[in-house]
């Protein structure tokens, strides 16, 4: 079954994927912050026995959604459920007390005791609200009516973060902005959404730094305004976003020193016996831009989406089933990358 990462979607030169995020809590609990390991455990149990509810709508049950115990994953088992953005980064720097649900495909995701009781998650393929937040709508009720949510009239859905409380939801969409980078215009246009009521952030979310010219868009403001209107909002920026990015594209592939810089990547990438982490990250850029724009011919976009998950360091280490060494790591890395592009390019 393919992964969403494994496939591109709606605008996909640009946007990689769309999120729906849902935090929730239980009533009768306090916060995870406040609960002891027995409370933690009591929560987990309760999430987990609503799998039974989910996997019987005929909507969801196709999706094989599954519990996993995080305290049981290695360490590299727990990393690549990040970089594969089923979970954050926060959410295995303690492993007691913490539980997922995971589709088989990746596209759900709920995390148990994070900073929330739940924090629930749909995870699509390019610009995609409309299949992304039905799911995580339809999700969420179900959970709601065998839960029972915190809930106040007057704040809305009650998160441990005040800037959650309302709606609970943060829209985000993954964009690939190389050439808006490039152009310089990356902190005008992060000050000017953030008046709108948005706010851009690296691949892994707050706190993160860009990679790989990946951007993380989605809304600041829960409170005040209903979901569809968030997302509207979003998806709205998101696309004029996209259309400076193309625009930007098209001007900067004009320049030989760009097509150079495009190629150049390229011929590393397909050729070298090492590469690290950071090097792919800053090649990979260039030669998806190079892609998106048909400097290059013959590599299809999932697949360089596709290769930015499964060459992170801890991906490796799952794919070889042991612990490595950087350079091995850096071997695998290059020896993946090489048999990936030049098997598509022949």
């Amino acid at each position: 079954m393919d992964r969403w990462y494994q496939k591109t979607g709606p605008q996909g030169d640009v946007v990689i994927s769309t999120r729906i995020r849902f935090a929730r809590n239980l009533n009768d609990f306090p916060f995870p912050c406040k609960l002891n390991p027995n409370k933690k455990t009591e929560v987990v149990n309760l999430v987990n026995g609503a799998l039974g509810a989910l996997n019987k709508d005929e909507k969801i049950r196709g999706l094989g959604l599954r519990f996993i115990d995080v305290g049981e994953l290695s360490k590299s088992e727990r990393i690549s459920l990040v970089e594969r953005h089923l979970i954050s980064p926060k959410f295995i720097e303690k492993t007691g007390g913490r539980g997922l649900i995971s589709s088989q495909d990746e596209t759900v995701s709920v995390m148990i005791n994070e900073e929330d009781h739940i924090r629930l998650q749909v995870i699509k393929e390019g610009l995609n609200f409309d299949e992304s937040y039905p799911l995580a709508d339809l999700i969420d009720d179900i959970l709601d009516k065998k839960l029972s949510f915190a809930f106040d009239e007057k704040l809305g859905y009650l998160t441990q973060c005040p800037t959650n409380l309302g709606t609970g939801m943060r829209a985000s969409v993954m964009l690939h902005l190389p050439a808006l980078r490039e152009s310089g215009k990356m902190a005008q246009i992060a000050s000017s959404i953030s008046k709108l009521g948005l706010v851009i952030r690296g691949l892994y979310g707050e706190g993160s730094e860009p990679k790989a010219d990946l951007y993380q868009l989605s809304n600041q403001v829960t409170l005040g305004f209903s979901e569809k209107a968030s997302i509207k909002n979003l998806e709205d920026i998101a696309m004029q976003l996209i259309m400076q990015e193309r625009s930007a594209r098209s001007e900067i592939v004009k320049h030989i020193e760009i097509v150079d810089l495009i190629h150049r990547s390229y011929g590393v990438l397909a050729n070298a016996r090492l590469v690290s982490e950071s090097e792919f990250m800053k090649l990979i850029s260039n030669v998806r831009l190079g892609v998106a724009t048909g400097e290059i011919k013959n590599i299809p976009l999932d697949l360089i989406d596709s290769l930015i998950i499964n060459v992170q360091p801890a991906m490796l280490e799952i794919r070889e089933g042991k612990n490595l060494s950087a350079t091995h790591r850096e071997q695998l890395r290059a020896d993946l990358i090489r048999q990936s592009l030049t098997t598509k390019n022949s």
